[in-house]
């Protein structure tokens, strides 16, 4: 069997991968039969050269290799045929803008795996960055919020030397008593909290949040029963809410009366209600001064998150008034957050964390005859067509 680490092509430049030298080492001493090669890169946050010293070749041409692994998706023109590939091609939600892509992998009989859809038997993502994700977007949060009152000035996080560098500088803060809401609690949210934790930030229940002033700043994570209700006043469970979304309703006003910081960490479905919407943002007791979208679904449940923004330039102001963006220090403006690629700004811990995760869940299918399913259940397309478990897609490819 032969791997191929891909050089990441997307036009903003993405330092991260699957697998470091040290990881693709030791898969080389687990597995001695596997061949490896990693395709050269000037922009990696790993060198070529400490790949080679791990022993990994490094080389300009990796087409002879059966499975390759990248982070962003592919340009369809450096799509190889019959090939097997991994990556974050961002279209299970139907996404407009990659529909090429998925109907690339088809045309040119790829087995595609994409990193999102790798499961447990019970559905559960198994490897991401999520987790890198949050603590960025938790530090942007704050870099924001003291940008536009003036506060105090936090550097980039891409420009500090990790997640431990970040905690220190938000420690030497001095905050107003204000009040984070953090919505999900999963790998984002978990990351989030991990970092409000760090820079000991309290923790209080969504009674106590709803209800009480503090003269400290804390904050509160919440699930979606915490912020949606069922249309007919019943109160049931978790699954009912999975299985019947479109019977329920956002009641997240109630977060946005108390809140000066909300930090997005859900994953939000198609058919699940809008979290935060325009008429909650435009009302007159509406608190939230900042928004920090790490989920970042443009024009979807988050009515502020007009458009994705970068690294570069990661801030832009929302007027709710007008639905439209204005600059940050507009009286009125509430500012938004939406990088879609945070862990970018962590480069090398959040590719550390992947290739533990992809080699603890996912090499050993290779070798096991995929006895759990993990590649089973992962693959979207095969031999031209989608798999069943990804039938759903079909009219998205047929640009329905």
């Amino acid at each position: 069997m032969k791997f191929g680490i891909l050089k990441e092509r997307k036009s903003t430049p993405d330092r991260r991968v699957v697998f470091t030298p040290d990881e693709l080492a030791r898969l080389k001493q687990l597995h001695p039969g596997v061949s490896v090669k990693v395709e050269s890169s000037e922009i990696r946050a790993f060198t070529d050269d400490e790949y080679r010293k791990m022993g990994i070749e490094v080389t300009n041409d990796i087409s002879n290799c059966d499975v390759f692994f990248g982070v962003k998706e592919v340009p369809v023109e450096n799509l190889m045929p019959n090939k097997k590939y991994f990556f974050f091609s961002h279209t299970i939600k139907k996404q407009p803008h990659n529909r090429k892509l998925l109907q690339a992998l088809l045309e040119k009989n790829i087995d595609f795996y994409d990193h999102e859809t790798i499961v447990n038997g019970h559905n559960i993502r198994l490897i991401g960055f999520g987790k890198y994700a949050g603590f960025v977007g938790a530090y942007n949060s704050f870099r924001a919020f003291g940008i536009k009152f003036e506060l105090f000035k936090l550097p980039k996080a891409a420009s500090l030397s990790g997640k431990q560098d970040m905690i220190a500088h938000l420690k030497r803060l001095v905050l107003p008593p204000i009040k984070i809401v953090n919505t999900g609690t999963g790998k984002v949210g978990s990351g989030v909290k991990e970092i409000l934790d760090a820079v000991k930030i309290k923790e209080v229940s969504v009674e106590n949040y709803l209800t009480k002033n503090y003269t400290q700043p804390v904050y509160v994570q919440i699930d979606v029963l915490d912020y949606n209700v069922r249309k007919d006043g019943q109160v049931l469970d978790f699954n009912d809410f999975f299985q019947n979304p479109t019977d329920y309703v956002s009641n997240f006003e109630r977060f946005t009366k108390v809140s000066d910081i909300y930090i997005t960490g859900h994953f939000h479905a198609n058919d699940a209600p809008d979290i935060l919407t325009r008429e909650m943002l435009k009302a007159k007791d509406c608190k939230i001064k900042v928004v920090a979208d790490i989920s970042c679904d443009v024009n979807s449940s988050i009515a502020c998150t007009l458009r994705s923004s970068t690294i570069e330039e990661p801030l832009y102001g929302y007027l709710p008034i007008e639905n439209k963006e204005v600059d940050i220090f507009h009286p009125a403006a509430i500012v938004v957050m939406a990088v879609d690629n945070l862990p970018c700004e962590l480069p090398k811990e959040s590719s550390e964390g992947f290739g533990e995760m992809f080699m603890e869940y996912v090499i050993p299918a290779f070798f096991n005859g995929d006895k759990d399913g993990i590649l089973q259940r992962a693959k979207m397309t095969e031999k031209g067509k989608l798999t069943p478990r990804f039938s759903y897609l079909q009219d998205y490819v047929d640009g329905k």
